[in-house]
This record gives structure tokens, sequence and C-alpha cells, in this order.
């Protein structure tokens, strides 16, 4: 069958970099906390931004974040931010950047204080399960109060770029939510 027939959420379109994230990743749960951090970085990168913007990029930040390791990217120093201000493989922009780094010394202590950020990132989640949502044709909120509380709690521990808006979009991209369509395939 014509991978282009199939019934998916009308968010994905037809670019292909967008329905194979939306096929293979978009919605499903991730409990590990390196994948954590990659859509930690590149949620926070997007803010302001398209999302496609990002997957695009997505390579370039996989690069200029070392592989997307915690421990690495934590110890940065002002040269690897005058680095990556030149990188144009990333969004150049010093707030994020900088927020990149201090927020994944963040990480590291929630690590720290959890055991793991997967631990602490899921025990919102009513009985450390995903919430499937029942949306038909979007609707999708673009918060909830479980995201306000998440964002709440990230903001006063001093993570930047991550308000519930991102939150509830991190949420979405690491499967604690579902929210394909009814309808979609993968759903």
């Amino acid at each position: 069958m014509d991978q282009n027939s199939l019934k998916r959420c009308h968010w994905c379109g037809t670019d292909e970099l967008y329905i194979k994230y939306h096929d293979d990743e978009w919605g499903k749960p991730v409990f590990d906390d390196k994948i954590l951090f990659e859509f930690l970085i590149l949620e926070g990168a997007q803010a302001g931004l398209s999302w496609i913007t990002i997957l695009r990029r997505r390579e370039g930040y996989k690069k200029a974040f070392a592989n997307f390791d915690v421990q690495k990217v934590a110890a940065f120093t002002e040269a690897d931010v005058e680095r990556l201000m030149k990188d144009e493989g990333i969004i150049r922009n010093r707030l994020k950047i900088n927020s990149t780094i201090k927020n994944a010394k963040l990480f590291i202590a929630l690590q720290e204080e959890f055991g793991s950020f997967a631990d602490y990132i899921w025990a919102y989640m009513p009985n450390k399960k995903p919430i499937i949502n029942d949306f038909k044709n979007g609707g999708i909120p673009v918060s909830t109060e479980i995201s306000d509380a998440i964002a709440k709690d990230m903001k006063k521990r001093g993570f930047k770029f991550f308000g519930t808006t991102i939150c509830y979009a991190f949420m979405q991209a690491t499967g604690m939510v579902n929210d394909h369509e009814i309808g979609c395939i993968a759903r």
C-alpha cells in the first residue's frame, strides 16, 4: 500500500521527514534519559519556530550537542557557546544555547534526585502510563493541567525554554500523551 494513502494525523502532511517522525516516534512512550534529553534540547530550540524547522536540523543538533550526551553538554564552556553560535546546523540563538547548557546541569540534578529523569517526569502521569486522548481532526490542546504542573516545577528548578506549551509538545513527542487522531495508523 502507498504510504501516502494511509490515514495519518492532519498535521504531518506529505513531508517525508514529518511522516517518518509521525509514524516512528511521535506519541511513543520514551523512558530512556538520553532520548528524553534530546527532546528537551529540541523542544527548547523549537520555541517560536515550527517543528519541521527543528526536525530538519536534528542531525546538526546531534553533532553540535555531543550526540545528546547530557554530561558533555553540561560541561560546555563559553568557548563552546561561541563555537555553537557559528554552527549553521542549529538555530544560532545565544539564549537558547546557554539555556541548553544550563538545562543539562539541571537535568543531571534531577537524575541524581530521582534516580533518572524518566522517573521524575513520568511520576506526573497517572499510574506512570501514557494518557491516550480521543481527538478527531485536530482540537488538540496546547497545554494541560499536567503540563502546567511539570513546567511550573521545572521553572522553579531553573529550567529555561520549557513553559507549559513546550512541555506539552515534549509530552506528545515522548509519548507521555498519545494525541494521534482517531483513525490514524500510528494510534
